[in-house]
């Protein structure tokens, strides 16, 4: 047998992955270098609590819990790490005056938009190093993979 396969030449020492491997490390690791190249001061678990009330609107702590699949004490630091740089603001819920509502400011609505800029265009200066015909797989495999993932 030989030690090519679809993928090419395989070196000395080198284990054969198959494509969902190939593809989860790749994902992984694009993930990990967007999101470091520019959260601007804010840890991860802010980001994502503000990106979801950016877009999904006002929540309740429990219900950011659950969307972030953390437990509730810690979400309650996150949002009080917020509030206190003024990203997040508390409000009782007008239906049920014992809950507390969190929205999103100006300031946060600000920061998810800069920390997007800053992502894509990130992305950008690494798509622009590709050839046409690379950039052109990609936008192909844009659309597959988000399919993949709405099924």
């Amino acid at each position: 047998m030989s030690a090519s396969s679809e993928h090419g030449p395989q070196r000395p020492g080198e284990r054969r992955q198959d494509l969902a491997t190939n593809l989860r490390i790749a994902v992984l690791r694009l993930s990990r270098r967007l999101r470091n190249e520019s959260t601007l001061e804010v840890s991860e678990a802010q980001h994502s609590v503000l990106s979801a009330l950016f877009h999904l609107g006002p929540m309740t702590p429990g219900k950011l819990a659950e969307h972030d699949h953390v437990q509730r004490p810690s979400m309650t630091r996150t949002v009080a790490s917020l509030e206190e740089r003024g990203l997040v603001v508390r409000r009782q819920d007008s239906d049920d005056k014992r809950s507390v509502v969190v929205h999103i400011t100006d300031d946060g609505r600000a920061l998810v938009k800069e920390i997007k800029r800053r992502r894509t265009a990130w992305l950008d200066k690494r798509l622009a190093r590709l050839t046409a015909a690379e950039r052109q797989t990609i936008a192909q495999a844009a659309t597959i993979l988000r399919r993949m993932v709405e099924q």
